[in-house]
């Protein structure tokens, strides 16, 4: 498999914007996707008709890829990197006039208005978006709920108490106040601008509440049609994320850092921020020599990147404080936007890291295999690697024919030949203390006679009730404190230790619990698929053994071809006979009919 295979193979699902390089590392093609593994392969998998789209495809040597949480995110960001980069197969856009933006503009009574164009006068601008519609449905929607003037007069109060300006047909039709002529004052207007700017930010819950106060008002004096018109505008309010996560434009000049690590890597990813666009993405991959801090790792990594790309930015974003010295501030975001922007690049950098993770259990199993024991050494505070886990479970419905089960996985995957059931013969009833205090002792009695190696690790399925009987068992045998033994609870997924009263809670999205309930699922399958046989095979000679005139070999037979009750009811005459004789198979339908 290629390099190039590989990094397709390990692409993930989501929207999102991927760029092609080729063998001089230079920018190829910047396009966007719906679902990234599906688009990029379609260029790989497919005759091209087109010629240079064909001549593209043989010149790609290495793809990167941005994670965006939408489709519309990534339409946006595909847009800047083609700005940013200028890409030779891509259609090149010469400025920055491609999507609209809606403006509050910083006036005494601003007003609001859409515009492609950006001025750096302090005036607030909301978006991009997608598409004019979308713009002109906020803009109705704030229009039919907030009137606000349109004309572009200077109004200062010195201008109003001169009288310079009179009034509009806007205001005799009822779209404007008449601030001009002082008929509303600067501190109301100010309140409808702070409720439009939460609307644009996609903050909508007070407005929403006004909006539904205003449509009751309307339905209570009869305006029914007026109310159905605020009902669908807030409809579309509703269903419409006004916010996109390609961030405002007062957020530039940013670069933002983030680190995913684990027991022997870290992963920092980069974002840099103009204008609230992102306009480079890079991840770098840091290899663990010591035990050393994600503190320490990223304080190194966010000096090599700003080296490497010659970064100017006097303020980063980070998820925790780092040490850059006094002249790069240092932001540790907890709310808003830029902790938006903080989130998306940690998503990038852990979809990098899974990306890096499936290939080298693709190239490289027994790094994939060594680093997974790894991390289970740790997460279970253990002495050695377990590389051989066993796990018991307990099965027995309504108390009937109990069994157990006890699944083996070594290296981290199941070892179905060394699966064992476990009839219960000690224990009288569903008592599953004392079943798993039997299979314990049976399974590893016989291994230390048959001098087989010992697991690392035993998991019982379920809480201390269990565990400590399992210990038991153990200490009867010696091997106490020779074999770590831990016990699983469904409820919470807790993990139980023997001698601690305080359960371990792994992360639930930890590989390490992964594979726990990998095992506890496997041996219940197991245990379960065995005691339905036993059980079956149980009512089966149950039945037969009253038939008259069918003795232990006819049983035997028919067990072995009809596999249930059931079964055997149901089967004709012809189908017993050609199995077991004419006669017997007489008897035996006759005797069903007759119960």
């Amino acid at each position: 498999m290629t390099p190039l295979e590989l990094q397709i193979q390990t692409l993930p699902d989501n929207p999102g914007v991927y760029q092609y390089y080729d063998k001089d590392n230079k920018i190829l093609y910047v396009g966007k996707a719906k679902n990234l593994k599906k688009r990029v392969q379609s260029y790989f998998t497919k005759n091209h008709d087109n010629y240079k789209t064909s001549v593209l495809v043989k010149k790609i040597v290495t793809i990167k890829h941005i994670v965006v949480p939408t489709e519309t995110d990534a339409l946006l960001l595909e847009n800047n990197l083609i700005k940013t980069l200028q890409p030779r197969y891509n259609v090149l856009l010469r400025d920055d006039k491609t999507y609209p933006w809606i403006c509050i503009k910083k006036e005494a009574f601003p007003r609001v208005f859409p515009t492609r164009k950006m001025v750096k006068d302090g005036s607030e601008y909301f978006g991009p978006y997608t598409s004019f519609k979308t713009v002109n449905t906020l803009l109705e929607l704030i229009k039919e709920l907030y009137p606000l003037r349109t004309c572009n007069f200077d109004l200062s109060l010195t201008n109003i108490r001169a009288g310079k300006y009179k009034v509009c047909l806007e205001y005799h039709i009822g779209n404007c106040k008449g601030g001009c002529e002082g008929f509303e004052t600067q501190e109301h207007y100010q309140t409808q601008i702070t409720a439009i700017r939460e609307i644009l930010k996609g903050n909508f819950k007070e407005s929403l509440k006004d909006f539904k106060n205003h449509m009751q008002i309307l339905a209570s004096e009869m305006k029914f049609e007026e109310a159905q018109k605020i009902k669908d505008k807030i409809e579309v309010l509703e269903n419409y994320q006004a916010k996109s996560t390609i961030l405002n434009p007062k957020i530039t000049n940013i670069d933002v850092f983030s680190i995913i690590s684990d027991e022997t890597m870290a992963y920092v990813n980069f974002l840099q921020i103009s204008h609230g666009a992102i306009i480079r993405s890079h991840t770098l991959e840091l290899k663990k020599k010591l035990d050393e801090t994600d503190q320490e790792l990223l304080e190194l990594a966010v000096v090599e990147i700003r080296e490497r790309f010659f970064l100017t930015s006097r303020e980063i974003i980070v998820p925790f404080e780092i040490d850059l010295g006094e002249t790069i501030k240092v932001t540790v975001p907890k709310l808003g936007d830029k902790k938006e922007i903080l989130n998306l690049s940690e998503r990038n950098a852990k979809y990098y890291r899974l990306d890096q993770l499936k290939q080298i259990k693709i190239v490289d199993p027994e790094r994939h295999t060594t680093r997974i024991m790894a991390q289970m050494q740790k997460d279970l505070r253990l002495s050695v690697e377990p590389r051989h886990i066993e796990c018991f479970d307990n099965s027995n419905i309504q108390g009937t024919n109990p069994v157990s089960a006890c699944v083996v996985f070594k290296d981290g995957k199941a070892s179905k030949k060394d699966y064992r059931h476990f009839n219960i013969k000690t224990v009288e009833g569903p008592n599953d203390f004392a079943s798993m205090e039997e299979v314990v002792y049976r399974r590893y009695k016989r291994m230390l006679d048959e001098n087989q190696t010992l697991p690392q690790l035993i998991i019982i399925d379920g809480g201390k009730g269990q565990l400590s009987s399992a210990l038991k068992s153990l200490e009867d045998l010696g091997l106490r404190g020779k074999i770590a033994i831990i016990g699983i609870a469904k409820r919470l997924e807790e993990l139980f230790y023997p001698d601690d009263p305080i359960p371990l809670y792994l992360d639930k999205k930890s590989e390490t619990l992964k594979i726990i309930q990998q095992l506890r699922n496997e041996a219940h399958r197991f245990g379960i698929t065995h005691h339905r046989d036993k059980r079956s095979k149980a009512s089966l000679v149950s039945s037969i053994d009253n038939i008259p005139g069918i003795g232990e070999k006819t049983m035997v037979t028919l067990i072995s071809h009809f596999k249930s009750v059931k079964r055997l009811k149901e089967a004709t005459e012809k189908e017993i006979s050609d199995i077991i004789g004419l006669s017997k198979a007489k008897k035996i339908t006759d005797f069903y009919k007759k119960e």
